[in-house]
């Protein structure tokens, strides 16, 4: 995806662009790429991209995510072929992730429970939109 502002534009609090419309913008983004597919195909390539891109923005490894999928090959292909192209994505999503602990660090919680709360918050996105 490109925005109109940084990465760092967020951590800094400068824009405010949060959880939901990263996942907002990522969907529009697959279903764009994916055009010819049918509805669950993209949905499934949604999941398995967003799953990537957390993994990656919480500083997993790749070959960790795709461990997960070993009895799958088809998947762990598709993975590694849209890795390269999710850089952006994961570095925008970290962006987020990390405005999301200095809120609650600047709340006043100490750093654990922000990064608890972080997580907490980003499960609840994440089943919301299940």
């Amino acid at each position: 995806m490109e925005w109109e502002f940084t990465a760092e534009q967020v951590v800094k609090g400068d824009v405010d662009y949060g959880l939901e419309q990263f996942r907002r913008d990522l969907g529009e983004e697959v279903r764009m790429n994916m055009a010819s597919a049918d509805e669950l195909q993209q949905q499934c390539a949604y999941k398995l991209i967003y799953d990537m891109c957390y993994a990656l923005a919480t500083d997993r490894k790749l070959d960790d995510v795709l461990a997960t999928y070993a009895y799958d090959p088809p998947t762990c292909q598709f993975l590694r072929e849209v890795e390269p192209l999710m850089s952006g994505n994961v570095g925008m999503l970290g962006a987020i992730l990390q405005r999301m602990i200095m809120d609650g660090v600047e709340a006043g919680m100490s750093l654990e429970r922000a990064i608890d709360e972080a997580a907490a918050r980003h499960q609840v996105a994440v089943a919301v939109a299940a």
